[in-house]
Protein backbone atom coordinates (compact mmCIF):
# COMPACT_ATOMS: atom_id res chain seq x y z
CA UNK A 1 0.00 0.00 0.00
CA UNK A 2 1.31 3.48 -0.89
CA UNK A 3 2.20 5.34 2.35
CA UNK A 4 0.18 8.43 3.24
CA UNK A 5 2.40 11.46 3.77
CA UNK A 6 0.90 14.04 6.12
CA UNK A 7 2.46 17.53 5.99
CA UNK A 8 2.78 19.16 9.40
CA UNK A 9 3.45 22.90 9.28
CA UNK A 10 4.90 24.49 12.41
CA UNK A 11 3.88 28.13 12.25
CA UNK A 12 5.17 29.58 15.50
CA UNK A 13 7.76 32.26 16.13
CA UNK A 14 7.75 35.99 15.60
CA UNK A 15 10.74 36.72 13.34
CA UNK A 16 11.87 39.86 15.17
CA UNK A 17 15.00 40.16 13.01
CA UNK A 18 12.75 40.93 10.02
CA UNK A 19 11.13 43.93 11.71
CA UNK A 20 9.45 46.22 10.67
CA UNK A 21 7.78 43.90 8.15
CA UNK A 22 7.48 41.05 10.65
CA UNK A 23 5.62 41.84 13.87
CA UNK A 24 4.61 39.82 16.90
CA UNK A 25 1.00 39.61 15.71
CA UNK A 26 1.95 39.28 12.03
CA UNK A 27 5.13 37.15 11.90
CA UNK A 28 7.33 36.44 8.92
CA UNK A 29 5.62 33.21 7.85
CA UNK A 30 2.50 35.26 7.04
CA UNK A 31 4.43 37.61 4.74
CA UNK A 32 5.19 37.35 0.99
CA UNK A 33 8.97 37.70 1.32
CA UNK A 34 10.38 35.61 -1.53
CA UNK A 35 7.40 35.32 -3.90
CA UNK A 36 3.87 36.68 -4.26
CA UNK A 37 2.72 33.87 -1.96
CA UNK A 38 3.29 34.13 1.76
CA UNK A 39 5.82 31.78 3.31
CA UNK A 40 3.00 29.79 4.93
CA UNK A 41 1.23 29.43 1.58
CA UNK A 42 4.45 28.41 -0.19
CA UNK A 43 5.05 25.76 2.48
CA UNK A 44 1.50 24.39 2.12
CA UNK A 45 1.96 24.15 -1.67
CA UNK A 46 5.55 22.90 -1.63
CA UNK A 47 4.99 19.21 -2.27
CA UNK A 48 4.08 17.99 -5.72
CA UNK A 49 2.35 14.60 -5.93
CA UNK A 50 4.77 11.74 -6.40
CA UNK A 51 4.15 8.09 -7.25
CA UNK A 52 6.23 7.06 -4.23
CA UNK A 53 3.73 8.40 -1.71
CA UNK A 54 0.14 9.52 -1.33
CA UNK A 55 -0.06 13.13 -0.18
CA UNK A 56 -2.71 14.15 2.37
CA UNK A 57 -5.07 16.76 0.95
CA UNK A 58 -4.61 19.26 3.75
CA UNK A 59 -1.79 19.98 6.19
CA UNK A 60 -1.93 19.90 9.95
CA UNK A 61 -0.92 23.40 11.03
CA UNK A 62 0.17 24.26 14.56
CA UNK A 63 0.13 28.00 15.22
CA UNK A 64 -0.32 30.61 17.91
CA UNK A 65 -3.94 31.53 18.54
CA UNK A 66 -3.10 35.24 18.15
CA UNK A 67 -2.90 34.89 14.35
CA UNK A 68 -5.38 32.07 13.82
CA UNK A 69 -7.75 33.94 11.52
CA UNK A 70 -5.16 35.18 9.04
CA UNK A 71 -3.58 31.70 9.03
CA UNK A 72 -6.91 30.14 8.07
CA UNK A 73 -7.59 32.83 5.47
CA UNK A 74 -4.20 32.35 3.80
CA UNK A 75 -4.71 28.58 3.60
CA UNK A 76 -8.16 29.07 2.05
CA UNK A 77 -6.66 31.41 -0.55
CA UNK A 78 -4.47 28.57 -1.89
CA UNK A 79 -7.18 25.91 -1.73
CA UNK A 80 -6.11 24.18 1.49
CA UNK A 81 -8.58 23.06 4.15
CA UNK A 82 -8.53 24.73 7.54
CA UNK A 83 -10.18 22.20 9.87
CA UNK A 84 -6.82 20.89 11.11
CA UNK A 85 -5.33 24.06 12.59
CA UNK A 86 -4.19 23.38 16.15
CA UNK A 87 -3.97 26.51 18.30
CA UNK A 88 -1.23 26.96 20.88
CA UNK A 89 -2.29 29.39 23.64
CA UNK A 90 1.40 29.81 24.56
CA UNK A 91 4.60 28.91 22.74
CA UNK A 92 6.46 25.80 23.92
CA UNK A 93 8.94 25.29 21.03
CA UNK A 94 8.82 22.66 18.30
CA UNK A 95 8.76 19.35 20.21
CA UNK A 96 5.39 19.98 21.91
CA UNK A 97 4.00 21.37 18.65
CA UNK A 98 4.93 18.18 16.80
CA UNK A 99 3.52 16.09 19.66
CA UNK A 100 0.15 17.84 19.30
CA UNK A 101 0.18 17.17 15.55
CA UNK A 102 1.10 13.49 16.05
CA UNK A 103 -1.70 13.04 18.60
CA UNK A 104 -4.18 14.60 16.17
CA UNK A 105 -3.00 12.34 13.35
CA UNK A 106 -3.34 9.23 15.50
CA UNK A 107 -6.78 10.32 16.71
CA UNK A 108 -7.90 10.40 13.08
CA UNK A 109 -7.19 6.67 12.89
CA UNK A 110 -4.07 6.52 10.71
CA UNK A 111 -0.43 6.11 11.66
CA UNK A 112 0.58 8.50 8.91
CA UNK A 113 4.10 9.52 7.98
CA UNK A 114 4.54 13.08 9.20
CA UNK A 115 6.62 15.53 7.17
CA UNK A 116 7.48 18.33 9.58
CA UNK A 117 8.13 21.70 7.93
CA UNK A 118 8.63 25.10 9.58
CA UNK A 119 6.40 27.65 7.87
CA UNK A 120 9.14 30.28 7.64
CA UNK A 121 11.64 28.54 5.34
CA UNK A 122 12.34 29.11 1.67
CA UNK A 123 12.86 26.20 -0.76
CA UNK A 124 13.74 27.54 -4.20
CA UNK A 125 13.83 24.16 -6.00
CA UNK A 126 10.50 22.53 -5.12
CA UNK A 127 10.99 19.67 -7.61
CA UNK A 128 14.28 18.58 -6.05
CA UNK A 129 12.75 18.94 -2.60
CA UNK A 130 9.92 16.60 -3.60
CA UNK A 131 12.41 14.07 -5.00
CA UNK A 132 14.42 13.99 -1.77
CA UNK A 133 11.20 13.67 0.25
CA UNK A 134 10.25 10.65 -1.87
CA UNK A 135 13.62 9.03 -1.11
CA UNK A 136 13.04 9.52 2.61
CA UNK A 137 9.56 7.99 2.76
CA UNK A 138 10.68 4.30 2.82
CA UNK A 139 13.00 4.97 5.77
CA UNK A 140 10.24 6.66 7.77
CA UNK A 141 7.76 3.94 6.78
CA UNK A 142 10.16 1.35 8.24
CA UNK A 143 10.33 3.15 11.60
CA UNK A 144 13.30 5.51 11.24
CA UNK A 145 13.31 9.11 12.37
CA UNK A 146 14.57 11.10 9.39
CA UNK A 147 16.05 14.57 9.21
CA UNK A 148 17.31 16.52 6.21
CA UNK A 149 20.74 18.15 6.13
CA UNK A 150 21.43 21.07 3.84
CA UNK A 151 24.57 20.71 1.73
CA UNK A 152 26.62 23.75 2.81
CA UNK A 153 28.06 26.20 0.31
CA UNK A 154 29.88 28.43 2.83
CA UNK A 155 31.27 28.27 6.39
CA UNK A 156 28.02 29.40 8.04
CA UNK A 157 28.08 30.26 11.77
CA UNK A 158 24.34 30.86 12.04
CA UNK A 159 23.22 27.22 11.72
CA UNK A 160 23.70 24.04 13.70
CA UNK A 161 25.35 21.10 11.91
CA UNK A 162 24.71 17.38 11.47
CA UNK A 163 27.57 14.96 10.84
CA UNK A 164 26.70 12.13 8.47
CA UNK A 165 27.69 8.57 9.29
CA UNK A 166 27.48 5.22 7.55
CA UNK A 167 25.45 5.17 4.33
CA UNK A 168 22.18 3.23 4.23
CA UNK A 169 21.14 3.56 0.61
CA UNK A 170 19.98 7.12 -0.04
CA UNK A 171 20.24 8.00 3.65
CA UNK A 172 23.04 8.05 6.20
CA UNK A 173 23.17 7.30 9.88
CA UNK A 174 23.29 10.42 12.04
CA UNK A 175 26.79 10.58 13.56
CA UNK A 176 26.09 13.65 15.69
CA UNK A 177 24.49 17.05 16.11
CA UNK A 178 26.65 20.13 16.67
CA UNK A 179 25.82 23.62 17.91
CA UNK A 180 26.36 26.79 15.89
CA UNK A 181 30.15 26.99 15.44
CA UNK A 182 32.59 29.87 15.40
CA UNK A 183 34.06 30.89 12.04
CA UNK A 184 37.15 28.66 12.27
CA UNK A 185 35.12 25.58 13.21
CA UNK A 186 32.58 26.28 10.46
CA UNK A 187 35.42 26.35 7.93
CA UNK A 188 36.68 22.99 9.25
CA UNK A 189 33.20 21.50 8.88
CA UNK A 190 33.08 22.71 5.28
CA UNK A 191 36.55 21.28 4.57
CA UNK A 192 35.73 17.88 6.11
CA UNK A 193 32.80 17.46 3.72
CA UNK A 194 30.69 15.22 5.97
CA UNK A 195 28.86 17.99 7.84
CA UNK A 196 25.46 19.36 6.77
CA UNK A 197 23.43 22.29 8.02
CA UNK A 198 20.62 21.34 10.36
CA UNK A 199 17.49 22.32 8.43
CA UNK A 200 14.76 21.75 11.02
CA UNK A 201 12.93 19.47 8.55
CA UNK A 202 11.93 16.02 9.83
CA UNK A 203 9.98 12.92 8.81
CA UNK A 204 8.68 10.01 10.89
CA UNK A 205 5.57 7.99 11.60
CA UNK A 206 3.25 9.58 14.16
CA UNK A 207 3.53 6.51 16.39
CA UNK A 208 7.34 6.60 16.23
CA UNK A 209 7.45 10.21 17.40
CA UNK A 210 5.03 9.53 20.23
CA UNK A 211 7.06 6.50 21.35
CA UNK A 212 10.26 8.56 21.35
CA UNK A 213 8.80 11.59 23.12
CA UNK A 214 7.20 9.31 25.69
CA UNK A 215 10.60 7.71 26.36
CA UNK A 216 12.69 10.89 26.56
CA UNK A 217 10.10 13.46 27.67
CA UNK A 218 7.19 11.70 29.44
CA UNK A 219 6.04 14.93 31.12
CA UNK A 220 5.81 16.61 27.71
CA UNK A 221 3.74 13.78 26.26
CA UNK A 222 1.42 13.75 29.28
CA UNK A 223 0.87 17.51 29.10
CA UNK A 224 0.17 17.40 25.36
CA UNK A 225 -2.26 14.49 25.79
CA UNK A 226 -4.06 16.43 28.51
CA UNK A 227 -4.19 19.53 26.32
CA UNK A 228 -5.64 17.60 23.39
CA UNK A 229 -8.10 15.61 25.52
CA UNK A 230 -9.34 18.81 27.15
CA UNK A 231 -9.59 20.70 23.87
CA UNK A 232 -12.45 21.23 21.45
CA UNK A 233 -13.13 22.03 17.81
CA UNK A 234 -13.97 25.71 17.31
CA UNK A 235 -14.91 26.55 13.72
CA UNK A 236 -11.68 26.15 11.70
CA UNK A 237 -9.57 25.44 14.75
CA UNK A 238 -8.81 22.87 17.42
CA UNK A 239 -8.37 24.74 20.70
CA UNK A 240 -6.25 22.78 23.15
CA UNK A 241 -6.68 23.12 26.92
CA UNK A 242 -4.59 26.10 28.04
CA UNK A 243 -4.01 25.01 31.64
CA UNK A 244 -2.81 21.55 30.63
CA UNK A 245 -0.50 22.95 27.96
CA UNK A 246 0.94 25.53 30.35
CA UNK A 247 2.42 22.62 32.33
CA UNK A 248 4.25 21.33 29.24
CA UNK A 249 8.07 21.60 29.20
CA UNK A 250 9.48 23.67 26.33
CA UNK A 251 12.03 22.04 24.05
CA UNK A 252 12.98 21.64 20.39
CA UNK A 253 12.66 18.48 18.30
CA UNK A 254 16.46 18.25 18.16
CA UNK A 255 17.13 18.56 21.88
CA UNK A 256 14.10 16.59 23.06
CA UNK A 257 14.58 13.55 20.83
CA UNK A 258 16.86 13.59 17.78
CA UNK A 259 20.15 14.16 19.62
CA UNK A 260 19.34 11.38 22.11
CA UNK A 261 18.46 8.56 19.72
CA UNK A 262 22.03 7.27 19.44
CA UNK A 263 22.16 6.74 23.19
CA UNK A 264 18.92 4.78 23.36
CA UNK A 265 19.35 1.57 21.32
CA UNK A 266 16.53 -0.02 23.32
CA UNK A 267 14.06 2.15 21.40
CA UNK A 268 15.13 0.60 18.10
CA UNK A 269 14.45 3.88 16.31
CA UNK A 270 17.31 4.63 13.91
CA UNK A 271 18.21 8.22 13.15
CA UNK A 272 18.74 8.92 9.47
CA UNK A 273 19.76 12.02 7.51
CA UNK A 274 19.36 12.74 3.80
CA UNK A 275 21.39 15.46 2.07
CA UNK A 276 19.24 18.21 0.57
CA UNK A 277 20.36 20.73 -2.01
CA UNK A 278 17.23 22.59 -3.06
CA UNK A 279 17.88 26.29 -2.43
CA UNK A 280 16.97 26.13 1.26
CA UNK A 281 17.08 29.13 3.59
CA UNK A 282 15.50 29.85 6.95
CA UNK A 283 15.37 33.60 6.08
CA UNK A 284 16.41 34.52 9.60
CA UNK A 285 17.41 38.09 8.79
CA UNK A 286 17.31 40.74 6.09
CA UNK A 287 20.83 39.99 4.82
CA UNK A 288 19.84 36.35 4.30
CA UNK A 289 16.78 37.41 2.30
CA UNK A 290 19.04 39.59 0.14
CA UNK A 291 21.29 36.57 -0.50
CA UNK A 292 18.47 34.32 -1.77
CA UNK A 293 16.52 36.95 -3.74
CA UNK A 294 16.80 37.82 -7.44
CA UNK A 295 18.93 40.94 -7.96
CA UNK A 296 19.33 43.56 -10.65
CA UNK A 297 22.60 44.20 -12.50
CA UNK A 298 23.91 46.22 -9.55
CA UNK A 299 23.10 43.59 -6.95
CA UNK A 300 20.02 45.39 -5.63
CA UNK A 301 16.81 43.73 -4.41
CA UNK A 302 13.88 46.15 -4.72
CA UNK A 303 10.19 45.68 -3.95
CA UNK A 304 7.42 48.25 -4.24
CA UNK A 305 7.78 51.88 -5.31
CA UNK A 306 11.58 52.13 -5.27
CA UNK A 307 14.02 54.32 -7.23
CA UNK A 308 17.75 53.54 -7.13
CA UNK A 309 20.56 55.69 -8.52
CA UNK A 310 24.26 54.83 -8.36
CA UNK A 311 23.53 52.26 -5.64
CA UNK A 312 24.79 48.70 -5.21
CA UNK A 313 24.02 45.56 -3.23
CA UNK A 314 21.06 46.97 -1.30
CA UNK A 315 17.73 45.51 -0.25
CA UNK A 316 15.00 48.17 -0.44
CA UNK A 317 11.34 47.43 0.32
CA UNK A 318 8.60 50.03 -0.01
CA UNK A 319 5.11 49.37 1.27
CA UNK A 320 3.22 52.68 1.24
CA UNK A 321 5.47 55.43 -0.13
CA UNK A 322 8.15 56.11 -2.71
CA UNK A 323 11.62 55.21 -1.41
CA UNK A 324 14.56 56.72 -3.33
CA UNK A 325 18.21 55.82 -2.73
CA UNK A 326 21.24 57.54 -4.26
CA UNK A 327 24.88 56.63 -3.89
CA UNK A 328 24.45 53.97 -1.21
CA UNK A 329 25.81 50.44 -0.87
CA UNK A 330 25.12 47.40 1.33
CA UNK A 331 22.07 48.88 3.04
CA UNK A 332 18.78 47.39 4.21
CA UNK A 333 15.93 49.91 3.80
CA UNK A 334 12.41 48.75 4.71
CA UNK A 335 9.46 51.16 4.73
CA UNK A 336 6.05 50.32 6.16
CA UNK A 337 3.07 52.53 6.97
CA UNK A 338 4.26 53.20 10.51
CA UNK A 339 8.03 52.59 10.57
CA UNK A 340 11.19 52.86 8.46
CA UNK A 341 14.30 50.74 9.00
CA UNK A 342 17.73 51.73 7.68
CA UNK A 343 20.57 49.34 8.57
CA UNK A 344 23.97 48.29 7.28
CA UNK A 345 23.69 44.84 5.78
CA UNK A 346 26.41 43.54 8.11
CA UNK A 347 24.72 44.99 11.24
CA UNK A 348 21.23 43.52 10.97
CA UNK A 349 21.67 41.61 14.23
CA UNK A 350 21.00 44.94 15.98
CA UNK A 351 17.37 44.90 14.81
CA UNK A 352 16.48 42.44 17.56
CA UNK A 353 17.63 44.98 20.13
CA UNK A 354 15.53 47.70 18.49
CA UNK A 355 12.43 45.49 18.84
CA UNK A 356 13.31 44.84 22.49
CA UNK A 357 13.53 48.58 23.13
CA UNK A 358 10.17 49.17 21.43
CA UNK A 359 8.59 46.49 23.63
CA UNK A 360 10.13 47.96 26.77
CA UNK A 361 8.68 51.35 25.83
CA UNK A 362 5.24 49.81 25.28
CA UNK A 363 5.11 50.90 21.64
CA UNK A 364 2.63 49.17 19.35
CA UNK A 365 5.11 49.06 16.45
CA UNK A 366 6.77 46.05 18.10
CA UNK A 367 3.65 43.91 18.02
CA UNK A 368 1.29 45.02 15.27
CA UNK A 369 1.06 46.87 11.97
CA UNK A 370 -1.10 49.90 11.41
CA UNK A 371 -3.24 47.65 9.22
CA UNK A 372 -4.71 44.90 11.41
CA UNK A 373 -6.36 41.75 10.02
CA UNK A 374 -9.53 40.41 11.59
CA UNK A 375 -11.69 37.37 10.67
CA UNK A 376 -14.28 39.70 9.13
CA UNK A 377 -11.76 41.80 7.13
CA UNK A 378 -9.30 44.44 8.27
CA UNK A 379 -8.88 47.98 9.57
CA UNK A 380 -6.19 50.60 9.08
CA UNK A 381 -5.65 53.33 11.69
CA UNK A 382 -5.02 56.18 9.29
CA UNK A 383 -4.95 59.09 11.77
CA UNK A 384 -5.24 59.84 15.44
CA UNK A 385 -4.60 62.36 18.19
CA UNK A 386 -5.76 63.34 21.65
CA UNK A 387 -9.28 61.92 22.14
CA UNK A 388 -9.81 60.90 18.49
CA UNK A 389 -8.86 58.17 16.03
CA UNK A 390 -9.73 57.61 12.36
CA UNK A 391 -9.90 54.13 10.83
CA UNK A 392 -10.49 52.79 7.36
CA UNK A 393 -12.51 49.58 7.72
CA UNK A 394 -13.13 46.89 5.09
CA UNK A 395 -15.64 44.12 5.80
CA UNK A 396 -15.72 40.99 3.62
CA UNK A 397 -18.98 40.02 1.84
CA UNK A 398 -21.30 38.22 4.23
CA UNK A 399 -19.11 38.96 7.26
CA UNK A 400 -20.45 40.16 10.61
CA UNK A 401 -18.69 41.98 13.43
CA UNK A 402 -19.57 41.18 17.03
CA UNK A 403 -22.56 42.67 18.84
CA UNK A 404 -20.70 45.01 21.17
CA UNK A 405 -20.53 48.25 23.10
CA UNK A 406 -17.85 50.67 24.31
CA UNK A 407 -17.58 52.34 27.70
CA UNK A 408 -15.31 55.21 26.73
CA UNK A 409 -15.84 56.15 23.09
CA UNK A 410 -18.49 57.13 20.56
CA UNK A 411 -18.18 56.41 16.81
CA UNK A 412 -19.23 58.05 13.54
CA UNK A 413 -19.51 55.70 10.54
CA UNK A 414 -19.34 56.92 6.92
CA UNK A 415 -20.01 54.39 4.15
CA UNK A 416 -17.60 54.79 1.23
CA UNK A 417 -18.48 51.70 -0.82
CA UNK A 418 -20.98 48.87 -0.54
CA UNK A 419 -23.93 48.33 1.80
CA UNK A 420 -23.93 48.09 5.60
CA UNK A 421 -26.56 46.55 7.84
CA UNK A 422 -26.34 48.31 11.19
CA UNK A 423 -27.75 47.34 14.55
CA UNK A 424 -27.89 50.23 17.03
CA UNK A 425 -29.81 49.48 20.21
CA UNK A 426 -33.25 48.27 19.08
CA UNK A 427 -32.83 49.66 15.54
CA UNK A 428 -31.72 47.68 12.48
CA UNK A 429 -31.22 49.64 9.25
CA UNK A 430 -29.24 49.74 5.99
CA UNK A 431 -26.77 52.38 4.84
CA UNK A 432 -25.22 52.74 1.38
CA UNK A 433 -22.50 54.89 -0.19
CA UNK A 434 -22.19 58.47 1.13
CA UNK A 435 -24.54 57.82 4.04
CA UNK A 436 -23.46 57.93 7.69
CA UNK A 437 -24.59 57.22 11.23
CA UNK A 438 -23.59 57.86 14.85
CA UNK A 439 -23.00 55.26 17.56
CA UNK A 440 -23.29 56.93 21.00
CA UNK A 441 -21.06 55.94 23.90
CA UNK A 442 -22.52 52.89 25.64
CA UNK A 443 -24.86 51.93 22.77
CA UNK A 444 -25.07 48.27 21.78
CA UNK A 445 -24.21 47.99 18.09
CA UNK A 446 -23.20 45.68 15.26
CA UNK A 447 -21.90 46.11 11.71
CA UNK A 448 -22.63 43.60 8.92
CA UNK A 449 -21.96 43.36 5.21
CA UNK A 450 -25.04 41.73 3.61
CA UNK A 451 -23.78 42.32 0.08
CA UNK A 452 -21.63 40.43 -2.40
CA UNK A 453 -18.88 43.05 -2.55
CA UNK A 454 -16.52 44.37 0.14
CA UNK A 455 -17.94 47.07 2.41
CA UNK A 456 -15.60 50.03 2.89
CA UNK A 457 -16.19 52.73 5.49
CA UNK A 458 -14.48 55.41 7.54
CA UNK A 459 -14.87 55.27 11.31
CA UNK A 460 -14.15 58.32 13.46
CA UNK A 461 -13.79 57.51 17.16
CA UNK A 462 -13.88 60.09 19.91
CA UNK A 463 -13.66 59.69 23.64
CA UNK A 464 -11.47 59.49 26.73
CA UNK A 465 -9.99 56.07 25.85
CA UNK A 466 -9.64 54.55 22.37
CA UNK A 467 -7.85 51.24 23.00
CA UNK A 468 -8.99 48.02 21.31
CA UNK A 469 -9.63 46.48 24.73
CA UNK A 470 -12.58 48.85 25.31
CA UNK A 471 -14.96 46.32 23.76
CA UNK A 472 -17.69 44.39 25.53
CA UNK A 473 -18.86 41.57 23.23
CA UNK A 474 -22.34 40.12 23.67
CA UNK A 475 -22.43 37.88 20.59
CA UNK A 476 -19.62 36.91 18.23
CA UNK A 477 -19.51 34.62 15.20
CA UNK A 478 -15.82 33.97 15.79
CA UNK A 479 -15.90 32.85 19.43
CA UNK A 480 -14.32 35.99 20.92
CA UNK A 481 -16.96 36.64 23.60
Amino acid sequence: MTPLLQPVILSGGSGTRLWPLSREQHPKQLLPLATSATMLQATALRLAKCADYQLAADPIVVCNEEYRFITAEQLREVGKGTRRIVLEPIGRNTAPALTLAALLAMAEGQDTILLVMPADHIILDAEEFSRVIARAVPFAADGAMVTFGIVPDRPETGYGYIRVGVAHGAAHAVAGFFEKPDAATAQKYLDYGDYLWNSGLFMMRASVWLAAIGHFQPAMLAACKGAMDGGKQDSDFYRIDKAAFAACPADSIDYAVMEKLQGAPELKIPGRVLPLKAGWSDVGAWDVLWQVSDKDANGNVARGDVLLHDSKNNLVFSHARLVACAGVEDLIVVETQDAVLVASKDKVQGIKQIVAELKAAGRSEASSHRKVHRPWGWYDSIDGGERFQVKRIVVKPGATLSLQMHHHRAEHWIIVKGTARITRGDEVFLLTENQSTYIPLGATHRLENPGKFPLEMIEVQSGSYLGEDDIVRFEDTYGRN
